[in-house]
């Protein structure tokens, strides 16, 4: 809990020091995600996935780095980067294969998709990663509150 008895930083260093700590465990749980598809094989997606998944890879570490720097868009990034990728992973994993080359779906996936528990562990584990980013990035903009008890 912060000095002011809630769970939501007040002041702008603590804030950023809020943001820097969820940029890391977004970091984490980006390279969790990424091992997995290491694992799996790169040839048991699509190239349109893959594309896709390179894209973010690149957006995520540009935004974990200008967090960490202290750039003034750091939060904005971080609001984007989290609240688009959480959706597109859940689309691309969690949906049944509706999508065809924008889908890697984890639902009824064939055995040579190479889908683990480890697999299911690591897409709910980024997606969770990518959502709280997301919100913490709001906090630090200071344009979301939660409730004060």
């Amino acid at each position: 809990m912060t000095r002011s008895g809630t769970l939501v930083p007040t002041t702008v260093e603590a804030r950023a020091a809020q943001l820097r700590w969820f940029a890391a465990l977004f970091a984490i749980a980006v390279l969790t995600h990424g091992a997995d598809h290491l694992r799996r094989g790169m040839n048991t997606v699509s190239s349109t996935i893959m594309a896709l998944g390179t894209t973010q890879l690149i957006l995520a570490a540009v935004t974990v780095v200008a967090v960490f720097l202290g750039l003034r868009w750091a939060a904005w990034a971080a609001v984007a980067i989290g609240f688009v990728s959480a959706l597109a992973f859940a689309v691309v994993h969690l949906l049944p294969d509706w999508l065809g080359p924008f889908s890697d779906s984890f639902i009824n996936a064939p055995a040579a998709a190479k889908v683990t528990g480890f697999s299911w562990f690591s897409a709910v584990f980024e997606i969770l990663a990518d959502a709280a980013f997301g919100i913490v990035g709001l906090r630090a903009l200071g344009t979301w509150r939660s409730p004060r008890p």
